[in-house]
Parts: structure tokens; sequence; C-alpha cells
């Protein structure tokens, strides 16, 4: 069967908008096309298609983060804080911080061996 290129990716992006799809692989499913013609017309590097992910992507993590800052749950505020904070802020949150200070001069001695 022969398939319009064009078409194809119009295809793809009212896939991609209608069902919310985050992934190229799952606008491959709802296509009337193998994967491999999608492949051999090259849509995965159409930046139509690239946009139209990336808007459904980015409106998923901006309603999520407004619903976690909204949130009575803490881990889901701390998980908000982690996105936002600052390295600082970052470190202090960690639980598992590890320093490490050294004085003075190290003079490491290093013997390499040949075989």
């Amino acid at each position: 069967m022969s398939y319009n290129k064009e078409d194809l990716e119009r295809k793809a992006i009212d896939a991609i908008n209608k069902h919310k799809l985050y992934f190229i692989q799952d606008v491959i499913a709802y296509l009337p096309c193998a994967s491999s013609t999608f492949y051999l017309y090259e849509l995965e590097k159409s930046e139509t298609i690239k946009d139209a992910l990336h808007k459904v992507k980015t409106k998923k993590k901006v309603l999520l983060r407004d619903r976690w800052e909204e949130s009575d749950n803490a881990t889901l505020q701390v998980g908000l804080m982690k996105l936002l904070a600052s390295d600082e802020e970052l470190r202090k949150l960690s639980m598992a911080t590890q320093e490490i200070k050294t004085e003075g001069d190290m003079n490491l001695n290093v013997n390499i061996i040949e075989k």
C-alpha cells in the first residue's frame, strides 16, 4: 500500500493531540502503516511531530506540578521542591550528603604494574 508522507504526518499529529501521546512508538501504533514505513519516510525526524509531542509532555508536567503544589501530601511537595530548588537547597534536603575536606598537600603514590 502506498502512503503519502504529509498525510501520515497529519494523522500522527492528530493522534498525538487526541490521545495525548508522549512517545514516538505510541504514535506509530495509531497510524495505519507499519513502523518500517514510518521510519522510511523519516517521520521520527519531523519537527512538527516532535513539537506536538513536546507540547503534550509540557502540558502534563505543568499540570502535575500544579497538583503537587496544591497537595497536602508531603512527598509530592518535597518532589516539587527538589525540582525547583537551588543546589544549596538540594544539599539541605538530601538525606545522603557527604562532604570531604582535606587540609594540606595530598601526596598520592600510584604504582602502575605492566604485564
